[in-house]
C-alpha cells in the first residue's frame, strides 16, 4: 500500500512526487465533477478509493481533450494529434515512466491492482469516434461507441473491486467473470448521460439517440434540434429509458460475485445513477431546458437501502 515519500515515484529521475498529495488531487477533481459517483467512492477502502479517483481522473482527462469547450475550438486535426500523444502518454505509464501527478498515482494504482492497457486504448478509441461522427444508425452502433467510452471503466476497474475471496482459491474454470456485468454498468451510465445531455450535446451538432429510434418514434432531426415537446417524443424518451434500465439489470448479475467491500459502493453508485433516469421522467422528459440529477435527500435515503441489498443479493 502507498503511503507518501517513501512511496514516492521519480520524474525524469531527480524529482520526488508526494503520491498523498497526488491522490488528493485526484480526490478534489473526482468530487467536484461527479458527485454521485464520488459518493460510492467513498464507501470503498481507503486503497481502493484511491485507485477509483486516479481512473476516473485519467478517463476525465481523456474525455476532455475532446470535450471541453477550449477542445470545441480547435480543428479535427489537432484534436486527433491529441489523442495520439494521449495514447502514447498512456503507453509509457504502463511501461512505467513517470512525469507528473497523474503518471505517478497510475503507476502506483496499477502496481496495487494489475490491469490490462486496453481498456484505456479502446477509450481512446471512442474519443477518436468523436472527431468524424457525429450520428449512429442503429443501436447496435451506439453500443460500440458507449463500450469504448464507458463500459471500459467497468474494464478498468474491476480488478480494484476484486472478487469475492470465496472464489480465489476456486478452480480458473469455477471463477465468477465479472467483465460482462462491468461492461453492461458503463453501458448503462453512457446511455444514462446521452439522454440526459441531449441538449447540450445538440449545441455541439451530436445526436446520440439512433436514427432508426428517432424513424420508428416519428420524431425528426429538425425536432429535436428545436427542443419539440410532444407525444412522439415521449414515447421516443420512454423506450431509450426502459433500454438503459435493461442495461442496468444486466450489470446487477455480476455484482454479488464481487469482493464484499466493493458490493455497498457498488449498488450505491449504480442506483444512484440509475436515479436520473427516474429525474427524466419527472420533468416529462423535458432534457431540453432542464437537466436531471437525484436530490441530496435520495441519496441520503440510498444509502442503508444500498447496505442492505449489499447484504442480501
Amino acid at each position: 500500500m502507498s503511503s507518501g515519500l517513501q512511496h514516492s515515484p521519480l520524474i525524469g529521475g531527480n524529482t520526488l512526487i508526494n503520491l498523498d498529495n497526488a491522490y488528493e488531487i485526484c480526490r478534489q477533481e473526482t468530487a467536484e465533477w461527479a458527485k454521485t459517483f464520488y459518493l460510492g467512492t467513498l464507501l470503498l477502502p481507503p486503497i481502493k478509493r484511491k485507485a477509483i479517483w486516479a481512473i476516473y481522473v485519467w478517463c476525465r482527462r481523456t474525455d476532455e481533450l475532446m470535450d471541453s469547450s477550449e477542445a470545441q475550438k480547435k480543428p479535427i486535426n489537432e484534436l486527433s494529434e491529441r489523442l495520439d500523444r494521449w495514447e502514447e502518454k498512456t503507453k509509457s505509464i504502463f511501461a512505467g515512466k513517470v512525469n507528473d501527478e497523474l503518471d505517478a498515482v497510475l503507476s502506483d494504482t496499477f502496481k496495487n491492482f494489475p490491469q490490462s492497457i486496453q481498456p484505456y486504448l479502446d477509450m481512446i478509441e471512442g474519443q477518436r469516434m468523436d472527431l468524424h461522427k457525429t450520428r449512429y444508425e442503429t443501436f447496435k452502433d451506439l453500443e460500440l461507441y458507449c463500450y469504448r467510452v464507458a463500459g471500459t471503466v467497468g474494464l478498468m476497474t474491476q480488478n480494484v473491486m476484486g472478487i469475492d475471496p470465496a472464489y480465489t482459491n476456486a478452480p480458473w474454470s469455477e471463477r465468477p467473470d465479472t467483465s460482462s456485468a462491468a461492461v453492461a454498468l458503463g453501458i448503462a451510465n453512457q446511455l444514462t448521460n446521452i439522454l440526459r445531455d441531449v441538449g447540450e450535446d445538440r449545441g455541439r451538432g451530436r445526436i446520440y439517440l439512433p436514427q432508426e429510434d428517432l424513424r420508428n418514434f416519428g420524431y425528426s432531426e429538425d425536432d429535436l434540434m428545436e427542443g419539440r415537446m410532444n407525444e412522439e417524443w415521449r414515447q421516443l424518451m420512454a423506450f431509450q429509458l426502459n433500454r438503459a434500465r435493461e442495461w442496468f439489470s444486466k450489470s446487477e448479475e455480476g455484482i454479488r460475485w464481487l469482493s464484499p467491500d466493493a458490493r455497498w459502493p457498488v449498488w450505491t453508485s449504480l442506483r444512484l445513477y440509475r436515479g436520473i433516469l427516474n429525474a427524466i421522467e419527472r420533468l416529462d422528459y423535458d432534457v431540453f431546458n432542464h437537466r436531471a440529477y437525484v436530490n441530496k435527500w435520495v441519496k441520503i435515503l440510498e444509502l442503508p437501502i444500498c447496505y442492505l441489498i449489499a447484504q442480501t443479493k
